[in-house]
């Protein structure tokens, strides 16, 4: 009888441990499913006045996961760069700021762990219209990190891939990263090799494929490209070989457009190197370092060895 209270004991501990852990995915996903995608803005707010210019605009709309102490920590973070590089800068979550009018106020905007379907179909034509024409765009870690999304458009073409899985059990591990290009203005002066821990996210094809333009990628032989679920029950692999990249570029029509995979932990914003990416990728965006496009479509850049 004692045995069998045992096993039984042993046994209800596991499924509370495996219900545990696969609340840890499900959870976020179900949040997606069925808080996402409904709250849509159709208000404009009221900017500042003495806007100055350059304006760096920083968005921040969650319509799915959220985690708001990294969101917090990275707009701070965006508006002290903006601050030291004497730009501009408006934080907001009000997607109605995405029509021509105030659009035209930005040369940039940095949509920062953004999740869920956060604009209405007008506002989408208007902020792809504003990047055709010679607008910019950085996509921080979450932006790009949707398991689905309704606006095609935006994970086929701006992002340019699909978002697979990212590390859990453990869920940061420390790796490796690749400088690939050390001239772009992100990365320049980052040298060939950065050592960091992260929440590294995987996608369904690397966006090289496509063209786009590869800044960083990771070893996947310095850390475990696992998704592990359920304790005890083998772990996903969310491999992608050796063609793994993070952050990487291209044009859209006369528009500029960069993602970053890196940056899940508030803490990251704090790092000096990081904050340099992020400082560096805006400025290409907003068209202040770097060849316009689509004259630099065909790349420029020094690969590192």
């Amino acid at each position: 009888m004692k045995l069998f209270w045992r096993v039984l004991t042993i046994l209800g501990i596991v499924l509370a441990i495996g219900a545990l852990g696969l609340g840890v995915w499900i959870g976020p996903m179900l949040y997606r499913s069925f808080v996402g995608m409904k709250a849509y803005e159709t208000t404009p707010p009221v900017l500042p006045p003495n806007l100055g210019t350059p304006t760096i605009l920083i968005f921040s709309k969650t319509n799915g996961f959220r985690d708001d102490a990294q969101i917090q920590a990275a707009n701070h973070a965006l508006e002290a760069i903006a601050r030291r590089q004497g730009w501009s800068s408006l934080t907001t979550e009000n997607a109605a700021v995405f029509n021509p009018a105030q659009l035209a106020r930005f040369k940039a905007v940095v949509w920062n762990s953004t999740s869920g379907d956060n604009l209405t179909l007008q506002q989408r034509a208007d902020f792809k219209t504003w990047l055709e024409q010679g607008g910019g765009f950085v996509g921080l870690h979450g932006a790009g990190g949707d398991p689905n999304y309704a606006w095609k458009w935006y994970v086929d073409d701006l992002i340019g891939t699909q978002f697979i899985g990212h590390t859990l059990n453990p869920q940061i591990q420390q790796a490796r990263l690749v400088i690939e290009d050390q001239l772009h203005p992100a990365t320049k002066g980052l040298g060939a090799d950065w050592v960091r821990s992260d929440e590294w996210y995987s996608f369904a094809a690397s966006p090289r494929s496509k063209g786009y333009h590869v800044l960083v990628s990771i070893d996947e032989t310095t850390y475990q490209p696992t998704e592990g679920l359920i304790p005890f029950m083998e772990p996903k692999n969310i491999s992608m070989g050796k063609d793994h990249p993070l952050v990487w570029w291209h044009c859209v029509g006369m528009g500029r457009a960069l993602y970053s995979a890196l940056g899940h932990k508030a803490e990251a914003y704090a790092e000096p190197k990081h904050q340099q990416m992020i400082g560096g990728a805006i400025a290409w965006a907003a068209g202040l370092a770097g060849p316009p496009c689509p004259e630099n479509a065909v790349g420029q850049g020094k690969k590192a060895p």
